[in-house]
């Protein structure tokens, strides 16, 4: 593998050098390797069902592609493996800066895969839409899960909107899926607009935070302790006993304040170190008794269902605005317009019309 081929994808360079599985036909791999070579569609799906991860990030890679002729093939590539999909933990996991995320992922990811279990580690970076920036720094943290056989980490998305980063990682999850991985993390960066996003594609949302920081509550919204299932307090190592009690107690009565949740679970407070693997177990176990109960009292099915009526509806609206700011016409006239907007010449409102009037002129054109 060429050096320019590892820094344009650092999830392969992370990934060299892992024993591929034999039963990837070896004439297409060998194709595969050979510079401007593409595989089949056939080659990439029996690649990804077999775990090859090398495959796999070769197909993750088409579906962060702009070009239309990888998105189609990404897709068809989807819809052929989508009967091996679904059957993950997915496991959304956010917290406030400095909470030592990384450290924490690597712990219970490791517990995870001891437990005879494959991972694996995905991101929603809203930076990265701005900055092209990803998740590399928080990888080579994850230095043990980044060599393990049974570990696939990869960079957030890069380029569009947020709402684009995250159609990417909803499709990336079924090929992981499909590649054998029967756990997820889906882990935000930084604490923002990100969460709902998150939360609306995992069965269990944990929340970090930490003790002793003054106000407990200090820079979490409302909308993110009430979408949690499990509050875990880390870095208990470092903070005093009393700290600790107190930050528990506070969590908990924040907790009660909410509605009752609609999964019958009611939301925990734990305590860990993700340094010492102090709770680790712990929280994997209350993780698994989530899962039990949501699906014996069927909120996990109907919950998985509403989330795949949201992807569709959402992917909709991204591809329509994607779209519309390709349009020619559009691109022709939207600064000027915009332009007008700020010099007070036009509402903002008719501006919209104004170039919603241009696209579906030239839509009918």
């Amino acid at each position: 593998m060429s050096d320019e081929t590892k820094n344009n994808n650092p999830s392969l360079s992370v990934n060299e050098g892992v024993e591929q599985n034999n039963a990837i036909n070896r004439k297409g791999l060998e194709r595969f390797k050979n510079k401007g070579s593409s595989l089949s569609l056939d080659e990439y799906v029996d690649g990804i069902k077999s775990g090859n991860r090398t495959i796999l990030s070769r197909a993750i890679t088409l579906i962060e592609s702009t070009k239309t002729e990888h998105r189609e093939l990404a897709q068809d590539i989807i819809e052929q493996c989508l009967p091996d999909t679904g059957n993950s933990i997915r496991l959304g996991i956010t917290g406030v800066p400095g909470v030592g995320k990384s450290t924490f992922i690597e712990s219970l990811g490791n517990h995870i895969i001891d437990q005879g279990n494959k991972l694996a580690v995905l991101a929603i970076d809203p930076s990265s839409t701005r900055t092209k920036g990803s998740i590399l720094g928080d990888k080579t943290r994850m230095e043990t899960l980044a060599t393990n056989d049974n570990a696939f980490i990869r960079p957030s998305p890069t380029g569009g909107s947020l709402g684009g980063v995250a159609r990417k990682t909803r499709e990336t999850i079924y090929l992981c899926e499909a590649a054998g991985f029967d756990t997820i993390f889906i882990e935000t960066v930084g604490v923002g607009q990100s969460e709902t996003t998150v939360h609306s594609m995992v069965d269990f949302f944990l929340l970090l935070m930490l003790a002793g920081a003054g106000d407990e509550l200090q820079g979490i919204k409302r909308g993110i302790m009430e979408m949690a299932d499990a509050i875990a307090i880390n870095k208990v190592d470092e903070a005093s006993e009393k700290a600790v009690n107190q930050a528990v107690r506070e969590y908990k009565n924040a907790l009660h304040l909410y509605p009752e949740t609609k999964s019958g679970w009611s939301p925990k407070v734990t305590t860990c170190s993700a340094l010492t693997d102090q709770g680790i177990s712990e929280i994997w176990e209350m993780v698994q008794e989530y899962m039990q109960q949501t699906k014996e009292n069927g909120y996990f099915e109907d919950n998985r269902n509403r989330q795949a009526k949201h992807w569709m509806y959402d992917t909709i609206s991204n591809r329509l605005t994607e779209h519309f700011y390709d349009n020619p016409a559009v691109k022709k006239k939207q600064q000027q317009i915009e332009q007008q907007v700020l010099n007070g010449e036009i509402s903002s409102f008719k501006a919209a019309q104004k170039l919603l009037d241009l696209y579906f002129r030239k839509m009918e054109n």
